[in-house]
């Protein structure tokens, strides 16, 4: 029989006793039985409550207490062996609970800082593939302020050629890439388990410095190398030549031997310069006016377009003060390769524009050459990479290593207008 059965059949004698109790005459042997029956039944209700229902009740309010999540608070003994029992595994269960949470709170906040300070861009995506979550490296990889507000979009949807290849990237894929703006990443898609569903999310690692001293370690050796061996046989070979030049009679003989002469000659210059590549001095910064210094370059860079046949635009607002601290003998030259890869590209008749702007103070030069191709785009920077028939893929080398040693960030991309931009923000 059910206990709420016995419970009301209790509530139900002891109703009809007191009713009988009024009925019966006081004294009589009816009414002392039925008084008999209403104590047994109070004594029973009173029994009920303190072993079943108060039981019940310590029981249902931690059951409420667990679904509150309240691991603080602890139930009650009530007097019963078997009921305290209860209680006091309930007790420790809650014990365990709450130092599993404090636990568990105090791994998610170091976890937190970790991935906050961390050099790594972390991105969690949903289903979609929007993201809910990314720290403070991936906003500045991706080009936000903060990670918060890079939530809903998509890679993609953050319009930096970074955004694309993340976007692109297949589950479990890792991918390094390297930039238009020099940088190399390792790109990896993958995935954790979270409520019995896998949530994907992404690592970006930049592998900028690592690759470039290795790059630049490896074509220092090379180069040096070369140059010594080169000069050392060149400079007997044109001394040679030169002596006989002066020795022999025959005008064809001697045309022939000077020819050779300065063949050697300009071999000897043409791996000096290789080797003048890899000895970029030390940025000596000093705080100067961007809007004065390009003025004063104007003239130069103007006579390079005009060797071209290209047209010089210099666009700086007036009435600003544009403070940097740089090197400007170093600056000077990598704005002067920049300027003079633009005119090569714009060629006869081309545009090439040198504009000063914010934020920051951000310095652009725009062509209207033909472009980069998007299988260019992915060498440049390159040491020894060069799409001129002439080129030593040097020049480009040079302004990374200058604008790299200032903590510049620059780009070289075509847009969607036709214009090819080398952008750089100090």
């Amino acid at each position: 029989m059910r206990l709420s059965w016995i419970f009301t059949l209790t509530l139900f004698l002891l109703s009809g006793s007191v009713v009988a109790l009024m009925l019966l005459d006081y004294g009589s042997t009816p009414y002392k039985v039925m008084w008999g029956v209403a104590l047994l039944c109070v004594v029973l209700i009173i029994l009920f409550y303190l072993n079943i229902l108060r039981p019940l009740k310590t029981l249902a309010n931690g059951i409420d207490l667990l679904r509150a999540q309240d691991f603080s608070s602890r139930l009650a003994r009530v007097g019963q062996r078997e009921a305290d029992h209860i209680v006091d595994m309930f007790n420790s269960m809650m014990d365990a609970l709450k130092q599993e949470r404090l636990r568990l709170r105090e791994q998610n906040h170091f976890l937190d800082l970790l991935v906050g300070v961390s050099p790594l861009a972390i991105i969690i995506l949903d289903r979609e593939g929007r993201m809910t979550d990314a720290n403070k490296a991936a906003a500045t990889f991706l080009g936000a302020d903060t990670g918060a507000s890079l939530a809903g979009l998509t890679p993609g949807d953050t319009g930096t050629e970074l955004g694309q290849i993340l976007g692109s990237l297949a589950d479990d894929e890792v991918r390094v890439v390297r930039l238009n703006d020099s940088m190399v990443y390792r790109c990896s898609r993958l995935s954790f388990m979270e409520s019995g569903y896998s949530h994907p999310f992404l690592i970006v690692e930049q592998l900028t410095d690592e690759v470039r001293k290795a790059e630049k370690k490896s074509y220092e050796k090379v180069i040096r190398m070369i140059a010594h061996e080169v000069n050392n046989s060149v400079g007997a070979v044109t001394s040679v030549l030169g002596t006989a030049a002066s020795e022999v009679s025959d005008p064809d003989l001697t045309e022939a031997l000077t020819a050779c002469e300065r063949r050697c000659r300009d071999m000897s210059a043409f791996i000096t310069k290789f080797a003048s590549a890899v000895k970029i001095p030390e940025a000596v910064k000093t705080e100067c006016r961007m809007d004065l210094l390009l003025h004063s370059w104007a003239p130069v860079l103007e006579s390079i377009c005009a060797t071209f046949g290209a047209r010089f635009h210099l666009e700086i607002p007036a009435d600003s003060v544009w403070t940097v601290y740089i090197d400007p003998v170093l600056i000077e030259q990598a704005i002067t390769n920049i300027v003079k890869n633009a005119a090569e590209s714009a060629g006869e008749g081309g545009n090439v524009t040198l504009t000063l702007s914010r934020p920051g103070v951000t310095v652009t030069v725009t062509d209207d050459g033909p472009g980069i191709s998007a299988e260019t785009a992915g060498m440049l920077f390159t040491p020894f990479f060069s799409t001129k028939p002439s080129g030593h893929g040097l020049g480009l080398l040079l302004v990374s290593e200058v604008l790299t040693s200032h903590g510049a960030r620059f780009s070289l991309r075509t847009a969607s207008d036709g214009l090819t931009r080398f952008t750089i923000r100090f």
